[in-house]
């Protein structure tokens, strides 16, 4: 159990469905028992009335039969019981039972029993009031310093006090002002009665003067005769305290001084015997009730105050000492000493939970059992830690840090996209200029092992393909269920996507809690957004790929694309984007290399990459492992920065944009604001063209608006082109220095971080950012570098000069030896093993020059990828050949 849970000592349930409040409980020696131990008395709304003396066999247990000493039905709602010196002739505790029209008091006494049933408990009703009021609250003392006895004041719902001597009725007094009744105390040192009234405010008055004052019986006389019988009832104090009281509760600390405890609804006050602010503090919850008591230390006082969020805390003046959690909302609190345990805290809640506890913990009387010493072998433990560390590191290397569990064992999922179009296209509202889009159908079928509930799955693909419906929940209740969905996927724009690839993934938590999440990829067919095309022989964009096998006929790697049945679709195929665009695949007869080309430079990726795909698989299902693809042409950077350059002008235009539309809407606003002035004007005024000033701002601003769109419209499909090309680039890096799949891995995160490009976050800055800190650890060249510490800000630059130039160092150095990698050794400066006839890479801006003149000679021909006219004599395969 917590330390800051209140310790269950005893507790029970009272009654089935019974209501009680603060004034239904109640902690005294009520039978006047020799031990002085205290029985709780608690008293209900449906009239019953019992009392307790909890004797549990160990700390926690529940009540027993024989912990109830007397349990009366007293047939009259209880609002309050108090245990006081209420009988005349004798000083012996009796209890009070306040009933809503009738003040009791009873005796209660014990009969040693001879039998296992135990000692035997009765109530004997000593007298009775009868009220003519209907009451609210009661509080009792030695009102006027009597000696030996207790008296009872009532206050009834309509501002009435009620003061009874035992037996006998005294007077009766109506409060000034009154209006709803409040809290009630008495006052033994000031002799004075406290309470709050409606208007929020502490009052206190005087016995004496209750005592001298008008009769409340003669308030329908005159005021000549009310004036003859005797004196007007004058408050002694008020303080205002802005807020309705819940109780009020006064201590004596010593013998000089005495305070007021006032709990509000949000704060909680301490006074001074005048009415002087002791202290005060603010409470930041809502308060249930509380119970000031003395404190160990000498001038401070302790409070518990219970809230509504089931704590209790203890404050000594206004520092919190100690905060515990109880299982109830507390109604009542009281301390006591019950079963020669003392201070044990009783707490009521409203629906009868009553419950005894305590604070801390239970002390341990465990001892540890004392260990032989003997002589450590300090080489031993050397070996012995080696040996560990050693296991330890071979096992963070196979697994890695996070080792795998059985989360696929719970759930799995696979993904089957069929080979055909739907038979009735399920593409709707697209935009692309085809008379009719296909759609192919995907199916996602999970299985699970163990009950799970509300797993959801969701399903991704690049833009502009759309799904039909992406978003699915399962329920499984029993285990080795299997769901299928299906969807179709659709192009629904006119450009292409920058991948085919999509991935489904399922969200859920195992029964012990543990949230899970399994992702399944699956590649869309290439004829989902291409047809077969007529092949050209002309292009603005060429680029070349080498193998280490014989070419393969395009026939045998793309059956479906095959438009006519020549011999030259064996080496020539043309495929036809449904965006427009046109890509044209050659084969070389004499050697191993492909050749793509198009009119424009991101359209290469798609067909670049299914055909090196296409060739993997080709030569796997032959048998043969030692096949791999190889680029030895120059990078296409230049080509490459045109689309970044794009991208970054359309980012700029829509700030632009954006900050002219706000200006717009500012204008707008403020000539409605004018307009709206005028027209609130008494007098008539003309409107100085303000109407036409406003239609012309309204339609300016709706102009913008449209333009803003359109340019976000434009910046989507640029981003989308710039990822295609961004691949393309990383493909060809890869080929060009053989990268394995984790420096690949390493490129893709620098170069494409994000899925969406804001305004705010921009791909320029991003990529920069990544760029630079590779720049600075891996790929770095001396120690200088490393410690240049990045801009931990990303802002929209001003230009893609810098971008761009990272770009091309990047390329520059790995072109010279570096490998990249984000091991914990990566920091170390790399040995870089330089090539024949290369130069160091320039540190300093004086160098720059020769960055320029080094990149132009490794990246020979930046225009190669530019209009070329083919001589007549030389056919396109011939260029490829050579």
């Amino acid at each position: 159990m917590s330390l800051f849970k209140a310790r269950d000592w005893w507790s029970t349930i009272l009654g089935d469905k019974e209501e009680f409040d603060q004034g239904c409980l109640c902690l005294a020696n009520v039978d006047n028992s020799g031990n002085g131990q205290d029985k709780i008395i608690v008293g209900s709304f449906m009239g019953y009335l019992r009392i307790f003396s909890p004797h549990p066999a160990k700390t926690g247990d529940g009540a027993q039969a024989e912990d109830l000493l007397l349990e009366v039905d007293l047939r009259d709602p209880v609002l309050q019981v108090e245990v006081g010196k209420f009988v005349s002739g004798t000083e012996m505790l009796h209890l009070a039972v306040l009933h809503s029209r009738k003040l009791c008091v009873y005796s209660v006494s014990g009969t040693l029993g001879n039998v296992e049933h135990g000692n035997q408990y009765q109530m004997k009703l000593m007298y009775e009031h009868n009220l003519q009021r209907t009451a609210c609250n009661m509080t009792y003392g030695s009102f006027g310093g009597i000696k030996g006895r207790d008296l009872i004041c009532i206050q009834s719902m309509d501002g009435m006090l009620m003061v009874f001597e035992q037996e006998s009725y005294a007077f009766g007094r109506f409060l000034p002002g009154f209006l709803l009744p409040g809290p009630l105390a008495y006052s033994s040192r000031t002799d004075s009665f406290i309470t709050v009234s409606s208007c929020r405010q502490v009052e206190s008055y005087k016995y004496q003067v209750l005592a001298f004052a008008t009769d409340a019986d003669k308030r329908q006389e005159t005021e000549q005769q009310k004036l003859g019988s005797g004196k007007r009832l004058v408050v002694d104090w008020t303080l205002n305290i802005g807020e309705q009281a819940l109780d009020i509760c006064i201590v004596s600390f010593n013998q000089s001084a005495s305070s007021v405890f006032v709990l509000g609804e949000r704060n909680f006050f301490c006074l001074k015997d005048n009415g002087q602010i002791r202290f005060m503090k603010k409470l930041d919850w809502s308060p249930s009730c509380f119970l000031p008591y003395c404190s160990v230390s000498e001038g401070t006082i302790n409070t518990l105050i219970a809230n509504h969020n089931n704590m209790l805390h203890i404050y000594q003046d206004v520092t919190l000492k100690w905060a515990t959690q109880l299982p109830h909302i507390p109604v009542a609190v009281r301390v006591g000493c019950l079963h020669d345990l003392k201070g044990v805290i009783v707490t009521l809640s409203d629906d009868g939970h009553l419950q005894c506890s305590y604070l801390g913990t239970d002390p341990s009387l465990f001892q540890a059992p004392n260990v032989e010493s003997r002589e450590l072998n300090y080489d031993e433990l050397d070996v012995e830690m080696k040996e560990l560390q050693k296991i330890i590191k071979d096992i963070n290397k196979s697994q890695g840090v996070w080792p795998m569990t059985e989360r696929e064992d719970d759930l799995n999922v696979s993904v089957v996209v069929s080979p055909n179009f739907d038979s009735v296209s399920q593409a709707t509202d697209v935009e692309v200029g085809t008379d009719l889009v296909p759609s192919v159908t995907v199916k996602v079928m999970l299985q699970n092992r163990v009950i799970l509930q509300k797993a959801k799955l969701s399903v991704y693909v690049q833009p502009p393909l759309e799904l039909t419906c992406d978003q699915f929940t399962f329920e499984f209740m029993t285990p080795d269920l299997t769901r299928t969905v299906s969807f179709s996927v659709y192009l629904k724009r006119s450009y292409t996507p920058s991948e085919l690839e999509g991935n489904a993934v399922v969200s859920y938590s195992r029964p012990t809690g543990i949230p899970r999440v399994i992702q399944c990829k699956f590649r869309l067919p290439l004829k989902l957004i291409c047809l077969p095309g007529q092949p050209s022989k002309t292009a603005s964009h060429k680029i070349t790929i080498d193998t280490n096998k014989s070419p393969v006929s395009l026939l045998s790697l793309f059956p479906g694309f095959a438009s006519q049945s020549d011999d030259d679709q064996v080496n020539v195929m043309g495929f036809h984007f449904l965006g427009g665009a046109r890509v044209t695949l050659l084969a070389s007869k004499t050697s191993q290399r492909y050749r793509i080309q198009s009119e424009q430079f991101e359209d290469l990726w798609l067909i670049t990459n299914e055909l090196i795909l296409r060739l993997q698989e080709y030569f796997e299902k032959q048998g043969v492992k030692d096949f791999a693809c190889s680029f030895s042409g120059s990078m296409p950077l230049q080509e490459y920065f045109e689309l970044i350059d794009h991208h970054f002008e359309l980012r700029i235009n829509g700030e632009k944009l954006e900050e002219l539309l706000s200006e717009r809407a500012v204008q707008f606003r403020a000539i409605q604001r004018r307009l709206l002035a005028r027209f609130k004007d008494k007098t008539p005024a003309p409107l100085q063209h303000l109407d036409t000033l406003l239609d012309g701002t309204y339609k300016q601003v709706i102009a913008l608006a449209d333009a803003v769109e359109e340019n976000q419209g434009n910046l989507f499909q640029s981003f989308t082109r710039l990822k295609s090309a961004t691949h393309l680039v990383i493909l060809l890096i890869g080929l060009w220095q053989k990268l394995s799949a984790d420096q690949v891995a390493i490129l893709e995160a620098a170069f494409l971080p994000l899925q969406e490009d804001t305004q705010e976050l921009g791909w320029e800055e991003t990529v920069d950012a990544a760029i630079s800190h590779l720049l600075k650890t891996c790929l770095s060249k001396s120690s200088k570098e490393q410690a240049l510490n990045l801009n931990s800000q990303l802002n929209i630059p001003k230009d893609t000069s810098q971008l761009k130039k990272h770009i091309t160092l990047l390329c520059d150095r790995l072109a010279k030896g570096g490998r990249l990698c984000l091991s914990t050794d990566a920091a170390a400066p790399q040995t870089m093993v330089m090539p024949g006839g290369c130069t160091t890479i320039p540190e300093s801006d004086l160098e720059e020059r020769s960055v320029e003149q080094d990149s132009t000679e490794l990246f020979t021909n930046r225009r190669h990828l530019t209009a070329e006219t083919p001589r007549p004599e030389v056919s396109p395969l011939q260029g490829v050949s050579e």
